[in-house]
């Protein structure tokens, strides 16, 4: 995706302004299987995804949880550190050999104290994000793991086919060999 196409996707905002949002970016490539925020540290980077998959995870137990998992159009940060300029608790990781571009929390508050559009971008940006979280956290609550990958299969099938299955079970709230299950129990149901 073009950066402005990410930026859009958000909210759009004037020529003008999304040049300012482009002067204070530059692209970067990742490899597959790279951290590019650390949990546990005060992380002012942002990264809006062009091409691959991020996901986001904690430990818990000594488990790895996939919490938040962005493929293109996404933007991967430490909500702490965007907000509060405190440690956050996410690791993000490339799933997938990834082209990104890259700024961060000092210059995208630079711009927002600049440019009302950029402000508004801003605040639309984070709009979504609590929409989107709200709407990973109600169904873990109210719906069975074979709904949630079910409502997945719908919604964005291409991340069935681009995650590891270890990954796709824990963000859907499962154990892997759960998951196994319902994938196959659905698939014999289709076929």
């Amino acid at each position: 995706m073009k950066l402005r196409d990410i930026i859009d996707t958000v909210h759009p905002i004037p020529t003008a302004s999304f040049s300012k949002i482009e002067a204070a970016v530059e692209e970067t490539f990742v490899r597959k299987n790279e951290m590019i925020i650390k949990a546990d540290m005060v992380c002012h980077d942002i990264f809006f995804v062009a091409e691959g998959i991020v996901r986001a995870f904690s430990y818990a137990d000594g488990k790895d949880i996939t919490f938040w998992i962005g493929a293109e159009g996404s933007v991967a940060l430490s909500m702490q550190g965007y907000i509060h300029d405190r440690p956050g608790y996410e690791n993000i990781v490339t799933l997938e050999n990834c082209r990104l571009y890259h700024t961060t929390v000092e210059r995208l508050r630079a711009l927002y104290a600049s440019d009302i559009d950029i402000a508004n971008w801003g605040r639309r940006f984070a709009e979504k994000e609590l929409l989107r979280t709200e709407s990973y956290l109600i169904p873990q609550l109210f719906t069975t793991g074979r709904e949630r990958y079910e409502a997945l299969l719908r919604d964005q099938p291409e991340l069935i086919r681009r995650i590891p299955l270890e990954n796709l079970a824990t963000y859907l709230g499962l154990t892997p060999v759960s998951l196994s299950r319902i994938r196959a129990s659905v698939a014999n149901r289709d076929a």
